[in-house]
């Protein structure tokens, strides 16, 4: 079993009350038997959600497109005409 820094821990404390802000110890222990986890484990779990939920899930681009990549992308595009997509989802023949 690998050695825990004690770098790597914080230390996690359980709010007297439920709260917009924190749980009690209880409410940890009734999420975890729930989940069917150990308590460390619901608290990675509604951290990871809340992270998700909260953080950007991709790196920030360069913004919008410049003049000069709009052309190159029209360039090799056909502009013009009238173009369809068929689909065979649907049954388009009248009875």
């Amino acid at each position: 079993m690998p050695t825990r820094s004690l770098a790597n821990q914080i230390a996690f404390r359980y709010r007297p009350v439920d709260s917009a802000t924190g749980v009690t110890r209880e409410t940890a222990k009734r999420l975890a038997e729930h989940l069917g986890v150990d308590e460390t484990q619901a608290i990675h779990q509604a951290l990871h959600e809340l992270a998700v939920r909260v953080l950007p899930q991709y790196e920030a681009d360069e913004g919008p497109l410049t003049a000069a990549q709009v052309r190159q992308i029209r360039k090799k595009v056909p502009q013009g005409g009238k173009r369809s997509v068929r689909s065979s989802l649907f049954d388009t023949e009248t009875a």
